[in-house]
């Protein structure tokens, strides 16, 4: 009788830890976007909001602030004015994951954004611990507060305008670099200053 009962027992914490194993596992969906006319179009944004327990307010605001433009969220998909590199896309949302999802002790997507004497707070459920959440770094380095024409200068294309020009965004500039793309990295020469809109041209290297 005893040795019945402790099979059946060891079938149970079996049975337990498969199903524990199971739950623990934290995948985000892909990112499934595709540039439609002058727009990128995020066609699952509900599906990874949804996954990552966070509202799409939230999420949509972060991710219009890194690309530098403005969207709006359209039922399940989120629509961003310009057009982006899909890759682009993908580093952003595990970025916002790894800031506001993920626990930075246990590792566990277990958590809740709080505002504690109004500082956002990531709050794990799963070991109890609570950190600020970090603000993001430039993608540019600090440039000078005002920009010269005939500057020449190494520059990293953060998003792409609605012409299809790259853009780089410099305190309070916004710079044009034709035939650009995010992520790539090119020397420019400074060839006009209207205000905080900066042209360019390629350097030679």
């Amino acid at each position: 009788m005893t040795d019945e009962y402790e099979n059946l027992l060891k079938q149970a914490y079996s049975n337990i830890t498969e199903k524990t194993e199971s739950s623990e596992r934290f995948v985000v969906p892909e990112a499934k976007a595709y540039v439609e006319g002058k727009t990128t179009v995020l066609e699952n944004f509900s599906e990874i909001a949804g996954k990552v327990r966070r509202e799409q307010d939230h999420l949509m605001k972060f991710l219009l602030g890194e690309l530098g433009t403005s969207g709006k969220i359209d039922g399940n998909r989120a629509i961003f004015n310009g057009k982006f590199e899909i890759s682009l896309i993908k580093n952003m949302i595990k970025s916002y994951v790894e800031d506001y999802v993920i626990c930075s002790e246990c590792g566990k997507p277990d958590t809740r954004l709080v505002k504690d004497d109004r500082v956002m707070q990531l709050r794990c459920d799963a070991c109890g611990s609570h950190r600020p959440v970090r603000k993001r770094k430039a993608r540019t380095e600090p440039v000078s507060e005002n920009l010269e024409e005939g500057t020449i200068m190494d520059v990293e294309i953060q998003s792409i305008s609605k012409r299809g020009d790259g853009v780089v965004k410099m305190g309070r500039y916004i710079m044009y670099v034709a035939n650009a793309k995010p992520g790539q990295k090119v020397k420019i020469k400074i060839s006009r200053i209207s205000g905080s809109i900066v042209f360019t041209e390629r350097a030679e290297e």
